[in-house]
């Protein structure tokens, strides 16, 4: 019952001075909305990251040519990997279930009136799904057109519009430099623009009728697991040694990414960031603490007479304490009740404003509460302490 009292009377004198409360609470509600926006920007960006690391192929590894160089000065890229390089690997690495050979260029692209230049990618049937490609229009070309060196081409969706807006383009021809090609899918947006704009044909084509190259640009292997990918990855690099007869203590003529590590890495990366934006976020909240304790600190001053009459009439020095420190604390959990939904309209008018995706997530908002909740208690101890250490003989006295 005495608790109730005790509330009712922090309650009114809150109401007692409703602009010198809000002004307190002001730094705390910067404070929680600052931490509850920034987290959720953060985690949205996290999201974003790993969404298009993953968007590239699941239990991927990606081998591509060294890179010459002589005293420190890059001169290029070996032209070491051969189509023999991916086959050979598909049969006699253990765990590899599929790999996929590629080469690249740049094209132009014509379509009647209409121009544009696109990455040009020579691919294999197992590169779509390998790098989890989709189709959202028409469909992949085959074997068959494979190892006929068939002129036919599947489009990025940024591609696709640039050379023909609305059009359907489905069985229509365009031009590769001098070659027809006939455009027989259209690829489902991904969301990057690397992804987005690029044209593929059959590496066979590619390599003899496009580019006039005899090697290749790189080789995606899928392993059979997540687990497996250390060991396919020691695997390869042992035997693509072998095969181009590197000598022992020589570089490699070749570099194996593991899209693992990558996404490891990736992660350690955005947990550090989201970490120091909760903590930049977080001084926020510690000014506004402060700002409280000083409020505190007045109010204590300003009552003195009051805490005075009350421990004469009989009130503990424990009744005192509970009281300021409520009143602290009252005032930091409406602060930060009002600083979630004012860091969440943050977070939402920033998210609309510009491309930024916003995830807000509960741990989060729980986090900045608690914390806004355990300022109250240590900033507004002090004060509540002080007030309840007062004489009542000086306090009475006190005008």
């Amino acid at each position: 019952m005495l608790f109730w009292t005790i509330l009712k009377v922090a309650i009114r004198s809150l109401f007692a001075n409703k602009l010198r409360s809000f002004l307190a609470m002001l730094g705390i509600i910067i404070g929680v909305g600052a931490v509850i926006s920034l987290l959720a920007l953060a985690a949205g960006a996290t999201s974003k990251v790993m969404e298009r690391i993953t968007s590239l192929g699941t239990n991927l590894l990606v081998i591509r040519p060294g890179q010459r160089g002589m005293r420190g000065v890059m001169l290029g890229s070996f032209q070491s990997l051969s189509l023999n390089d991916a086959q050979q690997i598909l049969q006699k690495i253990p765990n590899v279930v599929q790999v996929a050979p590629t080469v690249r260029g740049n094209a132009h692209l014509k379509y009647f009136g209409k121009n544009t230049r696109a990455p040009l990618s020579g691919v294999s049937t197992t590169f779509f799904s390998v790098r989890n490609f989709e189709l959202e229009q028409g469909r992949m070309f085959n074997e068959a057109e494979v190892d006929a060196k068939s002129r036919v081409a599947v489009l990025g969706p940024q591609t696709r519009d640039n050379l023909f807006e609305k059009m359907d383009p489905i069985g229509r021809i365009i031009k590769i430099g001098k070659l027809n090609f006939e455009v027989i899918g259209v690829l489902k947006s991904k969301g990057d623009a690397n992804a987005d704009d690029q044209i593929l044909v059959p590496f066979t084509t590619a390599m003899r009728k496009v580019l006039g190259i005899a090697h290749i640009h790189e080789i995606s292997v899928e392993a059979s697991s997540r687990e497996a990918l250390k060991e396919v990855e020691e695997d390869i690099t042992k035997f693509l040694r072998r095969r181009h007869r590197i000598q022992p203590g020589m570089p490699d003529d070749f570099s194996v990414m593991n899209l693992e590590e990558f996404i490891n890495m990736a992660s350690d990366f955005t947990r550090i960031f989201t970490i120091l934006l909760g903590g930049i976020a977080s001084i926020s909240l510690l000014v506004g603490g402060i700002g409280i304790m000083n409020i505190m600190l007045v109010t204590v001053t300003e009552r003195t007479k009051e805490i005075g009459i009350r421990k004469a009439i009989g009130a503990k020095e424990r009744h005192i304490l509970q009281q300021f420190i409520l009143e602290a604390v009252l005032m930091c959990a409406v602060g930060g009740i009002l600083g979630v939904g004012f860091g969440i309209g943050i977070a939402e008018l920033v998210a609309k404003l510009t491309d930024f995706t916003v995830i807000f997530e509960l741990r989060s908002i729980l986090l900045a509460l608690g914390f806004s909740a355990g300022i109250g208690i240590f900033f507004g101890f002090y004060p509540a302490h002080r007030a309840a250490r007062l004489d009542p003989i000086e306090a009475l006295r006190y005008e």
